[in-house]
């Protein structure tokens, strides 16, 4: 099926122009009028609202979209925007939040990487990255779904993430090529952290914090050493980063993950619903059988 995305500058007056005009691609929800379609849309999820038809296209406010894209809201359309895609409508200031999303997503890829490692392994966690949290993943979805992403589209994902590895100071490839080596230097890595969107950022510090109270170590610390840029290269020390930060996707994505679906049974109706689940089911069963 082929997946659109409709980022509009006014999306009340585009589902009133839509309704007007296709009105058949709209579930009940369509007797809520454009208003009512809008809010449904913009207050519950992740900002996206779903007519799955022959074609599947989401609509989504350009804010939500910028918003998502620099600061991971819900990472929804971020995670999306990660993986290989065809911009059909070019507008700069959603490409300048793109780019940010691309590197953004490489400095967490980072921070779950060993010193070493190939393409493969940074590519298949940036793919997996939106999808930590989601519950779809645990039942639902074809299993190997990140896998297929990835090794699908290798040349796209090396066209999109080499220059941008290319261009950081604290990684680069090996001399045959045939690895990626980042510097694990504490001052480096505190910056990678410092520099993640702001959500991302602060979930980071919330379940760093909550580690060190845990462990009795909270009210040992002074108040230099929990301001920046001291906080984020303790961080980037710690053994158990690679938990915090897995801990940190999963708090971003679960619940507007949750709503989303939700909120999809009611935008798709029963009928179409009952239909998509039946698709992935298969493919789900049918993945598990491999």
């Amino acid at each position: 099926m082929i997946d659109l995305i409709f980022g509009v500058t006014h999306p009340e007056h585009w589902h009133s122009l839509n309704l007007r005009q296709n009105r058949s691609h709209y579930s009940a929800a369509g007797f809520l009028g454009s208003r009512g379609v809008y809010l449904l849309q913009d207050k519950i999820g992740a900002g996206m609202y779903y007519n799955p038809n022959r074609i599947k296209y989401g609509v989504v406010s350009m804010d939500r979209l910028f918003r998502d894209l620099t600061e991971w809201e819900t990472l929804y359309l971020a995670g999306r925007l990660q993986k290989p895609v065809r911009i059909l409508r070019d507008d700069a200031r959603t490409n300048l939040a793109a780019r940010k999303n691309l590197r953004s997503a490489v400095r967490t890829a980072l921070l779950l990487l060993p010193n070493q490692f190939t393409e493969e392994e940074l590519f298949y966690t940036i793919a997996g990255l939106s999808y930590r949290g989601d519950f779809r993943m645990t039942f639902g979805e074809n299993p190997h779904k990140v896998y297929n992403i990835v090794y699908t589209q290798m040349d796209a994902f090396r066209e999109i993430y080499k220059p941008i590895i290319e261009d950081l100071p604290n990684v680069n490839y090996s001399p045959d090529g045939s690895t990626i080596v980042q510097d694990e230097n504490p001052r480096l890595r505190g910056t990678l952290i410092q520099k993640l969107p702001r959500k991302m950022y602060n979930q980071i510090l919330t379940n760093h914090r909550a580690q060190l109270a845990r462990s009795g170590l909270l009210t040992t610390l002074s108040s230099e050493q929990l301001e920046e840029p001291l906080l984020s290269q303790r961080i980037a020390m710690e053994e158990g980063l690679d938990a915090i930060v897995n801990r940190s996707l999963r708090d971003i994505v679960r619940v507007p993950a949750i709503l989303q679906s939700l909120k999809g049974v009611l935008t798709a109706g029963p009928g179409r619903s009952l239909s998509y689940v039946g698709e992935k089911l298969q493919k789900y069963w049918g993945a598990e059988k491999k």
